[in-house]
């Protein structure tokens, strides 16, 4: 029998059609921030918004995409601060459009270009680092919003509340 693939110490949140990794420390607020992703999409903030995986989050390359899922033990709960585990609706599978570092060491009031991507597994994508002690939500959401995304209307056809992030060229 092969071994079980490896699993990495963040979460994911499919935010339209594409997740944000959320990574950082114990204790940085990973869970937390995935919740309040999730949440914002039922209070309008975000179109969609749907959990993959929180606390362990198995990552694998695929055809140039990095790919994020949940560990099978934990697939759709979400450890929720003062309540304790909960289990919601999650997404199976999805691919990674940004990454986001708690508590990040080099977060910074004007990042550096070398400081907004990352390369992981030879995948290169936006990096969007938070300083520790900041509420990483209002910066995500200003991430997903950033002038250099687009909404493609095209993709949302048919589908009410979802919608594509594209990056301009």
């Amino acid at each position: 029998m092969a071994a079980a693939k490896p699993t990495i110490h963040a979460s994911a949140v499919l935010v339209g059609a594409k997740a944000a990794l959320i990574r950082g420390p114990s204790g940085s607020g990973k869970s937390r921030l995935a919740w309040n992703l999730v949440t914002a999409a039922t209070e309008g903030l975000l179109p969609f918004a749907r959990l993959v995986a929180d606390d362990r989050t198995h990552l694998e390359c695929h055809s140039g995409r990095l790919l994020a899922r949940p560990a099978q033990a934990l697939e759709g709960m979400v450890e929720i601060h003062g309540l304790g585990i909960r289990r919601i609706e999650f997404e199976p599978v999805a691919v990674v459009g940004l990454v986001v570092d708690l508590a990040a060491a080099d977060a910074a009031r004007n990042p550096t270009e070398s400081a907004d991507s990352i390369t992981i597994d030879g995948i290169t994508l936006p990096r969007l680092g938070v300083a520790a002690e900041t509420a990483p939500l209002p910066l995500v959401l200003a991430a997903l919003h950033s002038p250099q995304r687009v909404i493609d209307p095209r993709l949302a056809v048919g589908y009410p509340g979802t919608f594509d992030l594209i990056e301009e060229n």
